[in-house]
């Protein structure tokens, strides 16, 4: 089923660069921001693990589809625009070749970042290695684990080269994480609620058992041997509460990373909550203090740009570049 040509207007329009029939490529604001200002600002992945923001490539296997329809999500859902879009079924019958994804993606980013070359203010040698992207973020739009060869993609990324793969997931897909053909670099799993009711109304499933599957893969995540993070993207009023039950969530996946992050209004989440509606970088630091507390895990960094946080066990994070 192909995407909607309604929902690829706005993606146009969003400076998404289309990969094939269900993929994509858009160069995130830090990426840019790091070129334009020669290395001195960049995101919090370079920060706390090392990553070196322009050398990212952030990619989707699966555009406009999810199993989710958050309140904080800045994509077009198919309600925004008032069409009819099955977001939750990939037809097995039409995931592309790993490789040739890869390949292409990494082609798409290139456009994505070409007016930089002509910028006098971005420096050469940093921009032939944006060219050359190592790092690749599986977590642009849509839920990548209904990809149907996302293990393959990760190893195609591999092969090319990349030194790091991110994959970012809702979870509600346990049953392919626990089939991945090989493991990312670090796996994210967006904990965006501390009971079933707070994400029922703030994550929105459309799948009747999403909390489940959602458990089912917190417990999961004690198997895998790459570093796993939860991220908990909080909004005032909906599901910034209780980090005590948050605290349960985190012993019950024994995640190597805690991420309180503030949830932006940004894209079309501006239909969903305004600005000012928003937790700013104190509001979440001071969420991740009671977290820390009721966890035992420990604050190690910040970044204030993000809106933030990163706790962990461990005594400082893992450097992965």
């Amino acid at each position: 089923m192909p995407i909607p040509e309604e929902l690829r207007r706005v993606y146009r329009r969003q400076g998404y660069q289309f990969v094939g029939g269900h993929s994509a490529v858009k160069a995130c604001h830090w990426t840019r921001k790091s070129l334009r200002t020669g290395g001195a600002e960049y995101c919090y992945k370079q920060r706390f693990y090392g990553i070196p923001c322009h050398r990212c490539l952030q990619m989707t296997p699966s555009l406009g589809r999810c199993l989710q329809s958050c309140i904080y999500c800045w994509r077009a859902q198919p309600s925004d625009l008032g069409i009819a879009w099955d977001q939750t079924y990939f037809p097995p019958e039409e995931a592309e070749d790993p490789e040739f994804i890869v390949e292409a993606s990494i082609e798409a980013h290139r456009r994505a970042i070409s007016g930089f070359g002509g910028n006098p203010r971005v420096p050469r040698e940093m921009y032939l290695e944006a060219r050359e992207p190592i790092h690749a973020a599986i977590s642009l739009e849509g839920e990548p684990t209904l990809y149907p060869r996302l293990g393959e993609l990760v190893e195609a990324y591999f092969n090319h080269g990349f030194k790091t793969v991110f994959i970012v997931t809702n979870g509600l897909r346990p049953d392919v994480l626990a089939n991945l053909d090989r493991e990312p670099s670090q796996l994210y799993v967006s904990v965006s609620a501390p009971d079933e009711e707070t994400y029922k109304r703030t994550c929105r499933p459309l799948v009747r058992d999403g909390w489940r599957r959602l458990m089912e893969t917190l417990e999961l995540l004690n198997s895998f041997s790459c570093p796993t993070v939860l991220r908990h993207t909080l909004l005032p009023g909906y599901n910034m509460h209780s980090p005590e039950a948050y605290a349960r969530l985190a012993e019950l996946s024994n995640a190597t990373y805690l991420e309180p992050k503030a949830a932006m209004s940004v894209g079309y989440a501006r239909y969903r909550f305004g600005y000012e509606e928003m937790a700013r970088h104190g509001d979440i630091r001071r969420f991740a203090e009671a977290l820390a507390e009721a966890s035992g895990y420990r604050i190690l960094d910040e970044h204030p740009p993000s809106s933030v946080v990163l706790l962990s066990r461990l005594e400082k994070p893992i450097r992965l570049c």
